[in-house]
């Protein structure tokens, strides 16, 4: 099977550095200490990666674990919870709350737009009795990075807990947990830290663990219960076997990321180029502002579908990108540039792909997108 050059918003390429940690032996992590400390070192460089000095857990499952395990632990029956909503994914987190018992508010945002906050401020002004608020740093499936260094002080200020999915920005967005005052803030290994999807993480605030602790219900579930997690490390014991290839590999991602003082520089430089290069074309954006570093997501030119553009993109050149789902299903095509992804000589590759598709469907373009690129990479 001859694989394709990934250029989605996650799952992105692995470095073989990581395949190859991902190779190592493995002991048995329920019984082994060393594994336990490990583990402990590897959540402490994901510490630094989101600047906190609050605990993080590593979790075996894809992104939406840590969303739904979040919910579990903090939502009790009758709770009202604040969905703050401009996108799918943004919309889809008051499904989850509702799931847990959660008598969900929504505050609708304008979905071309990152979600405004002074419209939020004087909504909550009106309206704060909320224990939980969700919310998402990047909505990946229209490119748009949320302000969550103003929404999370604003929300701290009514005592309302913060549940920020960064799945599609860590480490591709700024991101400062403890000093924008974020609750939970979580994660996923298959996006910007390029290891294979499998793994989430998240960090969890002091606030968040006693109202984690303090609940006068018990937690739906087990898989998602995070209290199960509260004296891991003292008891050396883990809720459930622990993935520890997926580890290995994890450490190695996020050492790799760690070791590059401009990641996010490097995220941002790209992102724009892309944008710019698209933009200067004739092509169309989908959002209007808040543009994400790691995702770029435009309007399909009239005439064309998205299996048009994926198919041919995909044969020809075996490079892959992605559509959407819900309500932008065929209506936009999105351009990953996360992580691994996220190098010049990628995206030229894929720009020049996407210029010669839309050429060969007579998308008439004011000039070819790989050359405007080129010229802002200069």
């Amino acid at each position: 099977m001859k694989v394709p050059l990934l250029m989605t918003p996650g799952p992105t390429y692995v470095h073989e550095d990581v395949r190859r940690a991902m190779a190592m032996a493995i002991t048995n992590p329920d019984l082994d200490e060393s594994f336990f400390k490990f583990y402990r070192e590897t959540c402490g460089k994901l510490k630094q990666l989101l600047i906190t000095q609050n605990d993080v857990l590593i979790l075996s499952g894809e992104g939406i674990l840590g969303l739904e395990a979040a919910c579990a632990s903090l939502i009790e029956p009758g709770d009202r919870v604040l969905c703050i909503d401009n996108g799918i994914y943004g919309h889809g987190f008051g499904d989850f709350a509702k799931i847990y018992g959660g008598n969900v508010v929504y505050f609708k945002s304008d979905y071309r737009r990152a979600v405004d906050v002074n419209g939020l401020r004087d909504f909550l002004e009106e309206d704060h009795n909320f224990k939980i608020a969700t919310l998402v740093h990047c909505e990946t499936p229209s490119g748009i990075t949320n302000p969550v260094s103003e929404i999370c002080p604003l929300l701290k200020k009514y005592g309302i807990i913060s549940i920020v999915d960064s799945v599609s920005a860590i480490g591709g967005e700024n991101l400062k947990t403890d000093e924008w005052q974020m609750d939970v803030v979580i994660g996923g290994s298959q996006k910007c830290l390029s290891a294979p999807p499998g793994l989430t993480f998240l960090s969890l605030s002091r606030e968040a663990w006693h109202k984690i602790l303090q609940r006068e219900t018990p937690v739906t579930g087990y898989y998602g219960n995070l209290a199960n997690w509260k004296n891991w490390y003292e008891e050396k014991w883990f809720p459930y076997t622990q993935p520890i290839s997926d580890i290995y590999g994890l450490r190695v991602a996020v050492e790799r990321l760690l070791e590059e003082e401009s990641f996010v520089l490097r995220h941002k430089k790209i992102g724009e180029a892309v944008r710019q290069a698209l933009v200067e074309s004739g092509l169309e954006l989908y959002p209007l502002d808040g543009f994400s570093n790691t995702v770029t997501t435009l309007l399909i030119p009239e005439g064309l579908s998205f299996k048009d553009i994926y198919s041919t993109m995909l044969k020809d050149y075996n490079i892959m990108i992605a559509g959407a789902f819900d309500f932008l299903k065929d209506k936009v095509v999105r351009i990953g540039h996360m992580g691994e992804n996220c190098h010049e000589e990628k995206l030229y590759v894929t720009l020049k792909a996407f210029n010669n598709v839309l050429e060969k469907f007579n998308v008439k373009l004011n000039k070819k997108i790989y050359h405007i690129y080129q010229e802002m990479m200069e």
